[in-house]
């Protein structure tokens, strides 16, 4: 699609594939949100201890980063709509298999597969929301989108646990492939075609080549590690929190889920906020002022941690704070680090993919060996910690991204 022919406007018919693309994406996240509360009842069922808990999610976002190498490649080859269908069907199938599992050891492997869904999202629906619409307004809908996606962990939890005291665990699977289901029909009604194959399209043969060329360039790479520097101590919260709140403060599944929603709508109140000033402000300018929220929610959330008598409330309002900050600024690192390359969009989108899925999973990793040496304190340290380095890292890269807009002719260019 060429510039001309990009969307600026914002308006009903605009909006409908990217709507249809979030209730995909809603329905892959809710399998990983509302599968948590779930896995207490799924470790009793399998004879497991609760140190399976959190390895749901690692599976999960292992799954995430194991396919994106080849889904964009794929899609830059053969086109962004075949594929991303093709991906709305395989995790359909992977979220009905629910119902075969006998065993911790095949339920962590559908896992997997579960995740696998996360690579058509952002190796490809993401790449083609990014083509279809002009810079700020994609900044714009990628925000919208966040908030309509983040929908999944608020009510997720609560969802969850709500369900599994009414129906069999596996009963939340079903649920999420109708939603799967019903954002396949959008999708296949609304979805535009945002690359043309060549006639001599790119072989495959390059993506080897394609990716060590991306991992080469460390302004991408620095670019790409942003993103789940910033994200970790919220992931890290999704893994743990039903550890945190239920095992350790003794809360009910049911005041889990109602904890979850002030830290939800926080990034729910970063996101709009970044979709109403996107077109006021320059590029930029809202990661650099997130920077505070986010340090500063999860200093506050250690210090209460370290000496307050209300653990959950200092737990609930520092992961708050640093929400804002991570909705003010995602949506922008994710662009920024898309057009730090000149190859093929589908192979950047991939390369980021799966360099944020496998940073999300060794950072889960690491929050849960953080949670067994120092409990909820060590939780605590560890997102102080990748908060600080989030800022050092991300403040130089915004820097340049924003010097290249005061000078289109510095823009990287499409190969």
């Amino acid at each position: 699609m060429s510039a001309n022919n990009k969307i600026a406007h914002l308006s009903v018919a605009t909006l409908l594939f990217p709507l249809a693309l979030v209730l995909f994406e809603f329905a892959v996240y809710i399998a990983n949100d509302m599968a948590q509360p779930a896995m207490l009842q799924v470790t009793r069922e399998f004879g497991v201890d609760a140190g399976w808990v959190p390895l749901s999610m690692t599976f999960f976002l292992l799954g995430g980063a194991a396919l994106s190498w080849l889904t964009g490649p794929l899609s830059d080859r053969y086109g962004r709509r075949p594929v991303l269908l093709s991906g709305v069907v395989f995790f359909i199938v992977s979220c009905l298999a629910t119902y075969l599992v006998g065993s911790i050891e095949a339920y962590m492997a559908l896992r997997v597969l579960q995740g696998m869904g996360l690579c058509f999202i952002n190796a490809v629906g993401y790449a083609a929301v990014q083509e279809a619409y002009a810079e700020k307004t994609a900044v714009r809908v990628t925000a919208l989108m966040a908030n309509v996606a983040l929908i999944a962990p608020m009510v997720g939890p609560l969802a969850g646990a709500a369900l599994i005291e009414l129906a069999p665990w596996r009963s939340c699977f079903l649920f999420i492939a109708a939603c799967a289901l019903l954002a396949l029909l959008g999708l296949w009604w609304k979805m535009p075609e945002t690359v043309q194959p060549a006639a001599n399209p790119r072989p495959l043969s390059r993506m080897g080549g394609d990716y060590l060329q991306l991992l080469r360039d460390r302004r991408f790479v620095l670019s790409v590690l942003c993103i789940p520097m910033l994200a970790l101590p919220l992931m890290g919260w999704i893994a743990l929190s039903p550890v945190l709140l239920v095992e350790d403060l003794g809360m009910s599944t049911l005041e889990y889920g109602l904890w979850q929603l002030p830290v939800f709508g926080g990034l729910i109140a970063g996101n709009l906020l970044l979709a109403a000033r996107a077109e006021a402000w320059p590029l930029g300018r809202s990661v650099l002022l997130g920077m505070w929220p986010v340090v500063g929610g999860l200093v506050l959330m250690l210090a209460g941690v370290l000496y307050g008598h209300y653990q959950h409330i200092f737990l609930v309002l520092g992961m708050s704070l640093m929400a804002v900050g991570e909705g003010l600024s995602f949506g922008v690192l994710y662009r920024f680090a898309l057009m730090s390359s000149q190859l093929p969009k589908g192979v950047v989108s991939a390369g980021m993919s799966m360099l944020c899925m496998a940073g999300y999973g060794i950072g889960i990793e690491l929050f849960r060996w953080a949670y067994i040496a120092g409990g909820i304190t060590g939780f605590a340290l560890l997102s102080v910690l990748t908060a600080l380095a989030f800022v050092w890292m991300a403040r130089p890269q915004v820097a340049v991204a924003m010097a290249e807009r005061d000078d289109p002719d510095l823009l990287p260019q499409s190969a």
